[in-house]
């Protein structure tokens, strides 16, 4: 919504300002204060159309409009508040007030029953056709001729050599993990700056996560501390087993430097691009670049089956041995013959074709969430203490989130003060992950910074927040999404 501050109008302005200023800002309705800022009533074209019919002239000042106490409710209530006054009193506007009783923002039904959510599916035109070609041969069980096209596709899209469909990007870890022999005892260096779903598979495995920090110039693995991490590790000879690398939020890390270090001590790369499917790094899909590669196609990914993801590489051997795995470990054999524990972790021959046809519009999708990040940038370009995580000169970022930040010294609006303004509007955004290093799960396991004493991953966390950012977001939304902000910090 506009700032409230240009629907407000004095009490002692003339009619024929009221008339110009409706004009102007195009809402319908104006707030009226008293000299004090206080709201006295709304005033819609309505209002004064009636004053001018009772013998009212344009000069004639709005204080002579009738009393009416207006329907008000707090800046700090819940959208489903707000919904119950309006139904309760049949309107469809609640003006917010403050504990001074001036105005300090306008809900609007239309708003408040239209919610902006973080990132949600776009489906196609093409999903549909691979859906009903499973429904039309009764192939609706995992595996299936979606399954193996996906994963042909799939792999010839980001160019690699093989693809494993699964039921999760998490699977896709844990199988992982699983192929280099990562055990009891041994120990997994690990990206801070994730969700779990990246750590958990390291304790399944029964392995330790060590944690490591992030750096400014890409947000992704700090390559100072995976070079301390190393060193520690090579000192107490214990180097770790495997390094997981998360691409963060659609944006490749570092890789040629990451791999050298870990190649020059012999340590396989995982690389974690559940968040970066149709990100580049100097020409290469990210994704591609470890030893093995994840993508995930949970509902709220880039592109999604709704529920699944994919393990990469191009070791076609180990590629083979992680669809063994995915499928009960069953050994080639006239009955069932199973020689070791194995997992239940193929994605359905449904659940592919929707990702078949969500492949289909990858590049558009990328495009989209860019130009909504774009969209956010114009429109906020003039807004002190308002950052941007930043773009590597290196490759292409998906931007599946918009990610900005709030400099503490420039303003003091919090992260949670942010997104509870714009829950207020029923508008979802979330907090920056918060660092695996300070989560209870993994109290006590080593975490090396990216500078001794300055942690990248807390201060991401203190300051960031994550905006709508779906490929389906029409410019209205985002404007919509942008004007709030403007009065979360600017017009407070």
């Amino acid at each position: 919504m506009d700032s409230v501050k240009k629907l407000l109008i004095d009490e002692q302005a003339d009619i024929r300002t009221a008339l110009a200023q409706l004009e102007r800002t195009a809402r319908g309705l104006l707030l009226l204060v008293d000299g004090d800022g206080r709201l006295k009533r709304t005033v819609t074209d309505g209002d004064l159309r009636r004053l001018l019919l009772s013998g009212a002239n344009l000069d004639d000042r709005l204080s002579d409009l009738p009393a009416c106490e207006p329907k008000t409710i707090s800046d700090d209530a819940s959208p489903e508040a707000a919904l119950e006054l309006m139904n309760r009193h049949r309107v469809d506007h609640i003006p917010q007030i403050d504990e001074a009783g001036r105005p300090s923002g306008l809900l609007l039904r239309r708003d408040l029953c239209s919610p902006i959510l973080l990132s949600t599916p776009h489906l196609g035109s093409g999903e549909r056709g691979f859906v009903d070609d499973a429904f039309r041969t009764n192939w609706i069980a995992p595996l299936g001729p979606n399954v193996d096209a996906f994963e042909t596709e799939l792999a010839a899209h980001v160019g690699i050599g093989h693809a494993a469909a699964l039921s999760s990007g998490t699977a896709a870890i844990h199988l992982a993990l699983d192929l280099l022999g990562v055990g009891p005892g041994d120990e997994v260096f690990c990206s801070t700056l994730t969700f779990v779903a990246t750590a958990n598979p390291i304790l399944y495995q029964r392995a330790t996560p060590i944690f490591i920090d992030s750096e400014p110039g890409t947000w992704n693995m700090s390559v100072p501390a995976l070079q301390r991490a190393l060193a520690d590790a090579d000192r107490r000879g214990r180097l770790p087993a495997a390094v997981i690398v998360v691409n963060l939020y659609g944006q490749s890390a570092d890789m040629d430097p990451i791999l050298e270090v870990c190649g020059r001590h012999g340590v396989p790369v995982v690389e974690d691009a559940a968040e970066s499917l149709g990100a580049t790094y100097r020409g290469k899909a990210s994704g591609t670049l470890g030893k093995i590669g994840i993508y995930s196609f949970n509902g709220n990914k880039i592109i999604t089956t709704s529920g699944g993801g994919m393990l990469v590489s191009d070791d076609g051997e180990l590629v083979e041995r992680a669809r063994f795995l995915s499928t009960q470990g069953r050994e080639p054999a006239p009955w069932y013959l199973h020689k070791r524990v194995a997992y239940n972790y193929r994605m359905s021959n449904i659940l592919a074709g929707v990702g078949r046809g969500q492949l289909q519009v990858l590049e558009e999708r990328v495009a989209a969430r860019r130009r909504v990040l774009d969209r956010y940038r114009e429109a906020l370009a003039d807004i002190k203490g308002l950052g941007w995580m930043p773009e590597a000169d290196f490759g292409r970022s998906t931007r599946w989130l918009s990610v900005c930040v709030l400099d503490p010294d420039a303003t003091d609006v919090t992260p949670a003060d942010f997104i509870a303004a714009l829950a207020r509007q029923n508008i979802e955004a979330r907090h920056v992950w918060n660092p695996m290093h300070r989560q209870p799960l993994f109290a006590g396991c080593a975490y090396f910074p990216h500078e001794e004493g300055c942690s990248f991953s807390d201060q991401a966390f203190q300051t960031g927040v994550c905006l709508p950012s779906g490929s389906s977001l029409e410019d209205s939304q985002i404007d919509r999404v942008s004007s709030v902000i403007r009065d979360a910090l600017v017009h407070r």
